[in-house]
C-alpha cells in the first residue's frame, strides 16, 4: 500500500499516522566565488521568502524548503549542486568522482582560490562556516561561528597556527600545518568537547553534511553525500516487503500494472503480471518507468537515512510533467529541504509550489520568481505563461 498522506507509514497493509517532531536544521544562504563557473560571488538566498498563504509547507520558518531551479543551458545550475557539496569533500571520508572537480578554479578569476560561505539555522541556532580551497582537498583558511561568536578559524596565507575557542578543545596544538586538514574535522576527532550548546551544534553540523545527498540525475543512479549501501533496485525493493508499496506508486503515477515476484535463474526478481504471464521489469520497462522505480528506491533512503538535504539536476529527464508533479510531491512529504533542477515549464505551478520557491538563473545571479518581477503574484495567477511571457527578469 502507498501512503498518500503525509507523514504515515505501513503497518499490516494500514496506513498509520505518525507525530513528527518539527526540528529546523536547514541551509539559509549560499555564497561561492571563483569556484569553475562562478567568476565573482554567487548567492544563493533561500531566506527570500513572501507571506504567500498556499503550499505553507514548503517555507519553514522563513526558509524555503523546496526549490525548484530553472535558467538557460550553461548558466551553473549544475555547477551550483558541486559547489553546495564540496564541503563534504575536507568534512568528510566519503569517496567522491573527483572528475567532478576537475578545472576547479575560474578560469577568468584572477585571485587563486575558490571561497564558500554557509549559513545555516540549528534550531535557532544561526552557523555559519566558511573556508577558501585551492583545490579540492587544500584548504587555505576557514572559520566557525556559531550565533555571531568565532570558535574556530585559521588562515594558512597569514600563519598556520589556528584560533579554537570550543570549550573542551583547550588542550589541542594549534599548529597545524597540514593543508589537506580541516580544523573543524581536526577538532571534532581530537577532543573530548564539554557538552554545552556550542558544541551540541557543532555535532549537529557534522551530522547534517554526513547526511546530504546529491544526484546528478535519476536517470543515472550516481549520486555522492550520504553514504549507501550498495544494493540491486530490485533486490532492495523485494528485500524491504515494498513490492506492493511500488506498485501503488506506479499506478498513482498512471502506469496501469500489477507486480509480483517471481524466481529467475535462482533470483528473486521483480516482474509485470500480465494475468499470470509474469515478464521481468527490466526487461520491457521504459526509460519513464524504470526511472520511476529508481526514485522509489531513493525514496526509500530518504526515509530510511534521514537525509539532512538533497539535491537532484535533471531530476525529470525522463518524465512528463504529471509524473514530475508526482515526483516533487512525494519529495514533500519526505519534509527533507531539497533543490532541484529542470528546464519542465510545466510544473512552474501556484497548486505545486508558489513563487518564492521558483528560481530562476543566470551566469551570475539566482533569484526566486517573486523577486524577479514587480508585478504581484497571486495564487490564480498562471506562472508558467508568466515564465515563458519573460515576466521574470534577473
Amino acid at each position: 500500500m502507498f501512503c498518500r498522506k503525509k507523514n504515515t507509514v505501513v503497518l499490516n497493509d494500514i496506513c498509520i499516522f505518525v507525530k513528527i517532531k518539527n526540528i529546523s536544521i536547514m541551509i539559509t544562504r549560499f555564497k561561492v566565488s571563483n569556484f569553475k563557473g562562478f567568476n565573482t560571488q554567487f548567492v544563493f538566498n533561500l531566506k527570500e521568502t513572501n507571506s504567500y498563504t498556499f503550499n505553507e509547507e514548503s517555507i519553514k520558518n522563513g526558509i524555503v524548503n523546496n526549490a525548484v531551479i530553472y535558467g538557460a543551458n550553461a548558466v551553473g545550475k549544475s555547477n551550483l549542486g558541486l559547489a553546495m557539496f564540496d564541503i563534504i569533500n575536507h568534512l568528510t571520508d566519503k569517496q567522491i568522482n573527483e572528475s567532478r572537480y576537475t578545472n576547479y578554479l575560474n578560469a577568468l578569476n584572477k585571485t587563486n582560490e575558490a571561497t564558500f560561505e554557509y549559513e545555516f539555522v540549528f534550531d535557532g541556532n544561526d552557523v555559519i562556516y566558511k573556508y577558501a580551497k585551492v583545490g579540492l582537498r587544500t584548504i587555505i583558511s576557514e572559520s566557525f561561528y556559531i550565533n555571531g561568536k568565532l570558535l574556530a578559524s585559521i588562515d594558512r596565507a597569514v600563519s598556520e597556527k589556528a584560533e579554537i575557542n570550543f570549550k573542551g578543545a583547550e588542550t589541542l596544538k594549534r599548529h597545524i600545518p597540514n593543508n589537506n586538514l580541516s580544523i573543524l574535522k581536526y577538532i571534532k576527532n581530537n577532543s573530548l568537547l564539554d557538552d554545552n550548546n556550542e558544541n551540541r551544534n557543532l555535532n549537529k553540523f557534522f551530522e547534517f553534511v554526513d547526511k546530504m545527498l546529491h544526484f546528478s540525475s535519476l536517470q543515472d543512479n550516481m549520486h555522492f553525500g550520504k553514504a549507501i549501501n550498495k544494493t540491486a533496485i530490485g533486490d532492495d525493493i523485494i528485500k524491504k516487503g515494498n513490492v506492493s508499496d511500488l506498485e501503488s506508486l506506479l499506478n498513482l503515477a498512471g502506469i496501469n500494472c500489477k507486480l509480483s515476484v517471481v524466481n529467475e535463474l535462482g533470483k528473486d526478481i521483480i516482474a509485470f503480471d500480465f494475468n499470470g504471464e509474469k515478464i521481468a521489469y527490466y526487461k520491457i520497462a521504459s526509460s519513464g518507468t524504470k526511472s520511476l522505480i529508481l526514485f522509489y528506491f531513493w525514496l526509500q533512503r530518504l526515509r530510511e537515512y534521514k537525509i539532512s538535504f538533497l539535491f537532484i539536476d535533471e531530476f525529470d529527464a525522463f518524465y512528463n510533467h504529471k509524473l514530475s508533479k508526482l515526483i516533487i510531491n512525494e519529495l514533500k512529504k519526505t519534509g527533507v529541504q531539497f533543490i532541484l533542477t529542470t528546464h519542465n515549464t510545466s510544473i512552474i505551478a501556484n497548486d505545486l509550489l508558489r513563487p518564492d520557491c521558483y528560481f530562476l538563473m543566470n551566469n551570475s545571479a539566482i533569484k526566486p520568481f517573486s523577486k524577479c518581477t514587480s508585478k504581484e503574484i497571486r495564487k490564480a495567477h498562471n506562472l508558467e505563461k508568466m515564465y515563458k511571457g519573460n515576466i521574470f527578469i534577473i
